[in-house]
């Protein structure tokens, strides 16, 4: 008969659901769904729609022996509270509620880092082959709605994963433009974390200040695209093939932000099995990551930049990496 796992990666903008049999080890996915999150009051809901449509299919029957949830904010006990969306999710009550025996919650990039060690060749594209320890340290980041954080020991095993806000400390800016990127932050927020800046609403912050200080003027194509579409994503795309040149030096200013602090979180860690750039940006501005200025932001680290130029750092692009993690995490419980 094998086991029914139900898994999930719950952010500010999605949530994916997946039910999954797992049968002499395989994982045999029964039914998967992306939700807009926004679009529902509460997780309950949203869970309890997923299982009303998963319970048609036959081989969905029985009851779910383990759920694994990694959620976008931080735990306390079995308790959490989404960062950007407001959900508060308790694991006790989503069992008694839904008949699952073993509920657990993690933190969404402890789910990303989980399933890193199930992503194959293909998921991943490499900015740096460093010289990888086995089995050393890794850690892993990503930005989209926030900015995530997270960090992986070798357990003898497998990779156990740790969890992080490290998105939400404090932004140090490298160069003049980015002191004035952060006197421009610091009246609309108090304190600037990098989550603010590395971010999509960030992207869009960073050309309102590019614009606002006279530093660049973007084109009516440019702000019209902004007002019909999603702001961030309308920059990212001008900046990406160069129609607008306030985009392009704020989708650079954005990279350039991003790679310091990958680099900030890899020393601070010593990630000598490699840092892992996850999330929804990464993938979609990949062409713009392999140029160069990632890299060197991310070495950029002054005495210490010989062996920041060692620990290999890599871009992963299967978007249901946190959804891997969180299964792998409910089939070992």
């Amino acid at each position: 008969m094998g086991k029914l796992i139900l898994a999930g990666d719950i952010g500010g903008t999605k949530t994916l659901l997946q039910l999954v049999a797992l049968r002499d080890g395989v994982f045999h996915v029964i039914c998967e769904r992306r939700f807009d999150s926004i679009a529902y009051e509460d997780f309950s809901s949203l869970v309890g729609e997923f299982m009303s449509a998963a319970a048609s299919l036959p081989s969905a029957a029985g009851p779910i022996n383990a759920a694994c949830f990694g959620v976008a904010g931080p735990i306390q006990g079995q308790n959490a509270k989404i960062t950007n969306l407001g959900w508060t999710i308790n694991a006790a009550a989503v069992g008694a509620e839904f008949g699952i025996a073993n509920v657990s919650l993690i933190n969404d990039f402890a789910a990303v880092g989980y399933g890193i060690e199930v992503l194959h060749g293909d998921d991943v594209v490499s900015l740096q082959a460093g010289e990888p320890e086995l089995h050393g340290l890794r850690a892993v980041l990503g930005a989209g709605t926030g900015l995530g954080e997270g960090i992986l020991v070798w357990q003898g095993a497998h990779y156990q994963a740790l969890p992080s806000e490290g998105g939400h400390v404090d932004f140090a800016p490298a160069d003049e433009i980015q002191d004035g990127l952060l006197r421009f932050f610091r009246p609309i927020f108090g304190h600037v974390s990098y989550e603010r800046i590395v971010s999509g609403d960030g992207l869009v912050k960073i050309l309102e200040y590019l614009v606002e200080s006279g530093l660049e003027s973007a084109t009516p194509a440019l702000r019209k695209a902004m007002l019909e579409n999603d702001p961030a994503a309308a920059i990212s795309d001008f900046g990406l093939d160069g129609r607008d040149p306030a985009a392009v030096r704020a989708l650079d200013m954005f990279i350039a932000i991003y790679g310091a602090q990958a680099g900030n979180l890899a020393l601070t860690t010593l990630a000598r099995g490699g840092v892992y750039v996850a999330g929804g940006i990464a993938p979609k501005i990949i062409t713009r990551l392999k140029n160069g200025g990632f890299v060197r932001a991310f070495n950029d680290k002054g005495r210490f930049t010989a062996l920041m130029q060692r620990i290999p750092l890599r871009v992963v692009m299967n978007p249901k990496v946190g959804l891997m993690g969180a299964t792998l995490v409910a089939s070992r419980s």
